[in-house]
């Protein structure tokens, strides 16, 4: 950070945690827009435990290696202090670009078995393409590519938010891989939350190597470009009563694609305990009559906020989370889901935090985690939670949507999970079960014991 940092200092609390209503201040929300979540922040009933046995995986397993989930871990890579005054965590000099990037080639490889970045590209959209009915070949010229980021409490401009949203190192990696190794044309690459801001820390750089490649967001100004809705695709909610069923739209840039990466953060969330892949989609749907006062310009999610809450609902309940992961064009199109955890929040409104638990003992999250299997990456994520004592809002039913999309044909609620509209209900969308314990962190596969979930760590 160069020159006299005027920007405004946010108010925290002994845990770092910014004063709410600097919050909303600085994301441009009314109080009455975030009064759902804010309902949320008061003490915590009892801490979330999983309701099954450990290694019990449901559900059917998906992937090259099928649910298998890869955990690259290298402190190294993070090394803000957490002082706000001397600068943040999204500069180069806290965040190191190079290791980013080799975290990132060491999943690739981890993840395909491949021996080369490209190979494993090549093996990821190969695989994607023969288990849609799309033949045994790879990437083709021409087909778009959407990139799905988490820019949640993300300001456009020179004066980024201290919340946490996706890093522009691992993001700029990301498209360095897509187009150098991946071999998708910079113009039939977009980089998109249509709810949200693309702020410099991500565009300026992102932008001065791939001109080419669009960076979509709400107010579309500035270079970057406005996202649109797609009228013509609707999602439609397993529970029908739910506002805007069949009158929920999904952006262009997706609808258009022919593969989505599914770029998420590590997040807790005041709503839903997590925020990660499945959540990452909330910043994907559109309505009409949100009314003038909406900061999201009909980019806006509150319509199934209280379908969400953990806290109240119990398991063997409905989810629109599994709607979202099996749309036709959000999980159908996923060929990589990767969660950015080179640092991680308690909440989708805190700074990034330090954890306590083995292996970070004290230090960032420092990790990136990926798979083919939606479905088993968020498993893990969860199991990371619940051992992280510091996270205090893991508490009620956290992985009932997980329950639910891993048995979505007889999902447990009786639901009719069929997103598209055209009456085709979902299969089994992967595998969840829950570890041995955070000492071992072992799944079914890693113990030879069942066919759920392979957690595979870098050396």
């Amino acid at each position: 950070m160069s020159g006299k940092d005027t920007r405004r200092r946010l108010p925290r609390n002994r845990r770092g945690v910014i004063d709410r209503r600097d919050f909303m201040g600085a994301c441009g929300l009314s109080a009455l827009a975030l009064a759902p979540a804010l309902t949320q922040l008061s003490p915590a009933p009892t801490r979330w435990a999983p309701a099954e046995k450990p290694n019990r995986p449901i559900g059917k397993a998906r992937g090259i290696f099928p649910g298998r989930v890869v955990w690259v871990h290298e402190p190294g890579v993070a090394k803000w202090d957490g002082d706000t005054t001397a600068g943040s965590w999204w500069e180069d000099k806290f965040t190191d670009p190079i290791l980013a990037e080799q975290m990132l080639q060491s999943m690739l490889r981890l993840l395909t078995g491949a021996k080369s970045d490209r190979e494993a590209w090549a093996a990821l959209f190969r695989h994607y393409n023969r288990t849609h009915g799309r033949g045994n070949v790879g990437y083709q010229p021409g087909e778009k590519v959407a990139v799905k980021l988490n820019m949640n409490c993300s300001d456009k401009r020179e004066r980024p938010f201290f919340g946490l949203y996706n890093t522009p190192q691992l993001t700029l990696a990301l498209l360095r891989q897509l187009v150098t190794q991946a071999g998708v044309q910079e113009s039939d690459l977009a980089v998109c939350d249509a709810s949200r801001w693309t702020n410099d820390t991500i565009f300026i750089p992102g932008h001065a190597e791939f001109p080419n490649v669009r960076f979509e967001d709400r107010h579309g100004t500035d270079g970057r470009c406005k996202a649109v809705p797609d009228k013509n695709v609707a999602l439609y909610f397993g529970n029908p009563d739910t506002p805007g069923s069949g009158a929920t739209y999904l952006p262009a840039s997706i609808t258009g694609a022919t593969y989505v990466i599914n770029a998420a953060s590590m997040k807790g969330h005041t709503l839903a305990a997590v925020t990660l892949c499945a959540k990452n989609h909330f910043g994907s749907v559109y309505r009409d009559n949100t009314g003038p006062q909406d900061p999201h310009q009909g980019w806006n999610p509150s319509h199934v906020h209280d379908q969400i809450l953990v806290r109240t609902r119990p398991m063997g309940t409905y989810n629109p989370l599994v709607d979202f992961m099996g749309h036709k064009d959000l999980g159908g199109k996923t060929v990589l889901y990767l969660i950015d955890a080179l640092y991680a929040a308690e909440h989708q409104n805190a700074t990034p935090t330090k954890w306590q638990s083995s292996p970070f003992d004290g230090h960032w999250t420092a990790s990136v985690l990926a798979s083919q299997d939606p479905v088993a990456i968020e498993s893990v994520a969860v199991d990371f939670f619940g051992a992280e004592e510091s996270i205090t809002r893991i508490v009620g039913t956290v992985d009932n949507y997980l329950h639910e999309a891993a048995l979505a044909p007889k999902p447990p609620s009786q639901t009719r999970y069929a997103p598209a509209g055209d009456g085709k209900i979902l299969t089994s969308l992967g595998v969840h079960e829950h570890w041995d314990g955070p000492e071992k962190k072992q799944y079914s596969r890693n113990l030879g014991t069942g066919g759920g979930i392979e957690l595979v760590k870098n050396a």
